[in-house]
């Protein structure tokens, strides 16, 4: 990383205009190594601005400076100044432009420096003057942090800790999944001690249901189908399905995780049917990656145990191509 710090010592040598921007449907990760990294730059005296494709739960925004962020659908000609006068765009939490939506092209038009921090595989790196790519880590917000400490611990404000803490404990499914190494739970130390209490702010992320979303996670649940012969769990929503529960952005968030409680099942998968795609959101135990499987049948990626993809058929001829492709695994197959 010796050469990244180099590049980025450069950066922040003298005050500039920095946009930081993020993927599209923003996650508690997306959200909280964004706001983090411009309290950061705000600290070493930096003019920041912060840009998202579109909304981003209401469980996310209590947090520091979230009411900042600019949303590109709702806020376009602000979104579209604050990249056009950028000397330097940091992007969080996506491995390539393509994955940040409508902010694609206008990032994609800028010739100032680019930066790259990110934990997804096979990155775009062409992309990026300089890069902190690490995919062995839990999240976006794990490297912000190790970036912060590089320059200083001082710089750990409260405000900061709460937002990195957010962004590690809801991209590891509140550390269930997608930790490789002790140092996460190393800097979850440091950053609960620095952060407000963690218990508020476990409460403040996955206490906050609606009545609607939890009778829609209810209703998901039972909607469940374990796939015959294989250790499979899939759950299809469509669009009618989830405005009869008054759908909010962030409601199915966690929806995918529930049938990996079954002892039998490998892979769970969540799909729901959007404006104009079908989304699929894909977790599993073990050594099967669903990174490949979504990177190879629906244009998606991710971790190993967590990623997503999506198609632009139907919901019932996505759910069919689904369950098509499990022939290939006999890995998925149940355990007799």
């Amino acid at each position: 990383m010796n050469t990244f710090f180099e590049r980025f010592d450069e950066l922040l040598a003298q005050p500039k205009k920095f946009t930081l921007a993020c993927h599209v449907n923003p996650d508690g990760d997306a959200i909280g190594s964004m706001t983090a990294m411009s309290l950061f730059l705000k600290q070493k005296g930096h003019d920041v601005k912060m840009v998202a494709p579109n909304s981003f739960p209401e469980f996310l925004q209590w947090l520091p400076s979230a009411t900042d962020i600019l949303l590109f659908d709702k806020h376009q000609i602000e979104c579209q100044a604050a990249i056009a006068d950028a000397d330097c765009i940091i992007v969080l939490d996506f491995n390539s432009l393509s994955r940040s939506g409508v902010l694609h092209n206008e990032i994609g038009k800028t010739r100032c420096p680019r930066v790259l921090v990110d934990h997804h595989r096979d990155p775009d790196l062409s992309q990026f003057c300089c890069s902190y790519s690490e995919t062995s880590v839990s999240s976006a917000s794990e490297i912000v942090t190790e970036i912060i400490l590089h320059y200083g611990e001082e710089y750990l404000t409260e405000a900061i800790a709460t937002s990195l803490l957010v962004g590690i404990m809801t991209d590891t499914g509140a550390f269930s999944h997608s930790i490789y190494h002790p140092r996460t739970f190393e800097l979850c130390g440091l950053l609960s001690g620095k952060s407000i209490p963690y218990g508020l702010i476990h409460q403040r992320v996955y206490d906050t249901f609606s009545e609607s979303r939890l009778r829609l996670l209810g209703y998901s649940i039972g909607k469940m189908e374990v796939i015959r012969d294989y250790a499979v769990a899939i759950i299809s929503l469509s669009k009618r399905e989830l405005e009869s529960f008054n759908y909010q952005v962030g409601d199915t968030e966690g929806v995918v995780n529930f049938p990996l409680s079954v002892k039998e099942i490998k892979m769970s998968v969540l799909v729901t049917e959007r404006q104009d795609h079908i989304r699929l959101s894909f977790r599993s135990k073990g050594g099967f990656s669903v990174h490949e499987f979504a990177r190879k049948h629906f244009k998606g990626g991710g971790h190993t145990n967590a990623a997503g993809g999506q198609t632009n058929t139907t919901l019932e001829k996505a759910v069919l191509k689904l369950k098509s492709v499990l022939l290939e695994y006999d890995e998925l197959r149940y355990e007799l």
